[in-house]
Parts: C-alpha cells; sequence; structure tokens
C-alpha cells in the first residue's frame, strides 16, 4: 500500500511538473464545424484527418476524412497534405 501512495504521489508531481509543449512550427487556426462543412460543400479541397483510434473512427468520422490516430502522426507526417488545409479533429 505504501508503494502505491509513493507512486501515486510521484505520478502528481510529475506531471504537474511537466513542461508546456512547444508552439508549433506553422501558423495554427481554429475552424468551427459549421466553417468545415461550409468549405466541404463548396467543394474546398481542404485535407480532414481524424486523429482518434481506429476503432472511433469506424464507429464515426467526417465524411472524407482519414484516419491518421494521434500515435502515428509523427511517422505519417509527409501524408499530411502541404498545399490544402489541414484540419485535424
Amino acid at each position: 500500500m505504501r508503494t502505491l501512495v509513493i507512486t501515486l504521489v510521484t505520478g502528481a508531481f510529475l506531471a504537474l511538473g511537466a513542461a508546456p509543449a512547444a508552439p508549433p512550427d506553422h501558423p495554427v487556426n481554429f475552424i468551427k464545424a459549421d466553417e468545415l462543412k461550409a468549405l466541404i460543400d463548396r467543394g474546398t479541397r481542404v485535407d480532414v484527418i481524424d486523429v482518434r483510434t481506429w476503432d472511433v473512427f469506424q464507429e464515426m468520422h467526417i465524411k472524407g476524412a482519414r484516419s491518421m490516430p494521434v500515435r502515428a502522426l509523427t511517422t505519417r507526417a509527409s501524408e499530411v497534405s502541404k498545399t490544402a488545409p489541414v484540419v485535424f479533429y
């Protein structure tokens, strides 16, 4: 029991003391769902990437979105559009 308490307290200190994430290399803009829908409805090319797990993606996703779980982003970064707007959700 004592080991569990020490582990939990240590974990809490580490989580609270974690450094904030570095700012992105490129500008980040946020888009609302209705704005994304309007772009798609107009036929604007948008790279929509669902970063949830495959199981959740299969249950429901935005039509035309691609599954790319967040844990795979670094290895699959070359698949992300360099020219079209990219929306991660």
